[in-house]
């Protein structure tokens, strides 16, 4: 019954252990999955442009219409002044939306390794947003100095109202990291669960008998409808994150806008 186990997927598995000082450095199946993304989405860049010709190849093509995809999420988002962002928005959608989809392949190759949603683990998905966090308030901060508590005061709003707005802003702000990491992780969990737990009904109906085999037809057209819901999902949540990745760098650049 393990193979029909929901939860049997986001189980994280040792691959090398290590340790220092008693802390638990081992290399896991996340880890893995993490330097597979990081490694496929160098490589897969470096040979689409490796031949760059004024009549692109469809890897160029693809690889350019990435570039641009970025490129026009955060002009419309944060402005022109935005751009100098464009490394961390471009690797961060790179990075969850190969990560995604790697989930999606059950037996991608990997030593004894069954293919593993890093994204689907909360500490992965809280890192990103913290990250993220961290360059917004950083910059912010080394840009503007107090005036990036601009953020918290918007212009326009009635002086009264500042008691009850500039809390309201300052909860917003500090819940953006929660909302960002919680939206991701939730959203591949729920996903990958809900398939397996379909699968598991083909494979228990199957076991049962001819007659019950009959009925797992249609455990069998939603297991399929649900994975081209799921590549569906595997990008709408990378480009999530990365388009409020760039309202909260625009943040950043116009405090109190």
């Amino acid at each position: 019954m393990a193979d029909t186990n929901p939860i049997e997927q986001f189980e994280i598995k040792s691959i090398a252990d290590f340790s220092v000082g008693g802390l638990n450095l081992s290399f896991t199946n996340s880890s893995y999955f993490m330097v597979v993304a990081a490694i496929l989405v160098t490589g897969l860049l470096a040979l689409a442009m490796s031949k760059r010709s004024l009549v692109p190849s469809r890897a160029q093509s693809v690889a350019e219409l990435t570039y641009e995809f970025v490129a026009g999420m955060i002009r419309s988002t944060a402005g022109d002044a935005g751009l100098k962002f464009f490394p961390l928005v471009f690797t961060l959608f790179a990075f969850i939306l190969m990560g995604n989809m790697l989930g999606m392949f059950p037996y991608f190759p990997a030593p004894g390794l069954k293919s593993f949603t890093f994204t689907s683990h909360l500490i992965v998905t809280v890192a990103l947003a913290m990250l993220v966090m961290t360059v917004v308030v950083g910059y912010g901060v080394f840009k503007h100095g107090f005036g990036f508590l601009k953020l918290f005061v918007p212009s326009g709003v009635p002086l009264p109202l500042y008691v009850i707005v500039t809390p309201i802003e300052v909860i917003s702000f500090l819940s953006r990291p929660i909302s960002l990491s919680v939206r991701l992780f939730a959203n591949m969990l729920a996903g990958h669960i809900l398939l397996k737990v379909f699968a598991g009904f083909i494979v228990m109906l199957g076991a049962a008998g001819a007659g019950y085999a009959v009925i797992g037809v249609l455990p069998f057209f939603m297991v399929i409808a649900l994975t081209a819901l799921e590549f569906l999902v595997a990008f709408l949540q990378a480009y999530v994150f990365a388009i409020l990745t760039c309202i909260y760098l625009s943040d950043a650049l116009h405090p109190g806008h």
